[in-house]
């Protein structure tokens, strides 16, 4: 059973294409915030029944996401799942992740506002009232706001496509490990750090905190997979 909550992105004066591109648009980010879960098999049937479409444009759709490798198709029966993820593939993922994401950061510096910086510290607001709240889903939902509202600022088309596409990859694991771990356990960010050197244009600072927050929380993923952690359902709180 594939764990998606997404509105319909059928519309009768929309053409084909742009049902298309609103469809892999909404799996992407489903894939990103981890309501996809991993190894769990899936349908195309049922993606286009959580979607509200026919099959057509998820067809199209998947075959984008397996040629990012954030699908695959499972030869014995033929359906969908997100691809297990390795220690050595982690591995990759986290490095391509250091060299992308601080350097669009980087080429952001120059183009921030004060507007930006006044969204940014609203989106990191809510990470921290999701991380009191003990709320993962909120927490992914804020974190993928602050960072990519960042890098859409660097202008930079090819490395902002390569940032998806790693986000893709690693969303679904993210969520069963800190929905595991809890809010309580994540590290530190340094989005207040990297909002301060934004605002002062210190792109070296900016760039070095963007490495090491992407460090911290992927090394936390990485130690997770090492200890074999799976899902597991929560304990009720006492008196719940």
């Amino acid at each position: 059973m594939v764990v998606v909550s997404l509105e319909s992105v059928s519309g009768g004066s929309l053409n084909e294409a742009k049902i298309h591109d609103q469809v892999y648009d909404a799996l992407s980010e489903a894939l990103i915030q981890g309501k996809i879960p991993p190894l769990k098999p899936v349908s195309l049937r049922t993606l286009a029944h959580n979607l509200g479409v026919s099959p057509m444009p998820v067809r199209e759709a998947v075959r984008r996401l397996i040629a990012e490798k954030a699908l695959e198709l499972q030869p014995s029966n033929k359906r969908l799942r997100v691809p297990d993820l390795t220690e050595k593939r982690l591995m990759q993922l986290m490095t391509a992740r250091q060299w992308v994401e601080p350097e669009l950061a980087y080429l952001a510096t120059a183009r921030v506002t004060k507007e930006v910086t006044r969204r940014l510290r609203e989106d990191d607001a809510a990470v921290m009232t999701a991380l009191g709240k003990g709320d993962v889903s909120a927490y992914m939902q804020a974190n993928q706001d602050f960072h990519f509202s960042i890098y859409r600022l660097a202008d930079a088309d090819l490395f902002y496509d390569m940032a998806r596409t790693l986000w893709l990859q690693v969303g679904p694991f993210m969520r069963v490990v800190f929905g595991r771990m809890g809010t309580v356990h994540l590290p530190k960010d340094h989005h207040q750090e990297m909002i301060r050197a934004l605002e002062e244009g210190d792109a070296e600072t900016v760039k070095a905190s963007m490495a090491a927050d992407i460090h911290e929380g992927m090394e936390l993923m990485l130690d997770a997979i090492k200890a074999h952690v799976a899902p597991q359902p929560k304990r009720k709180r006492r008196g719940a």
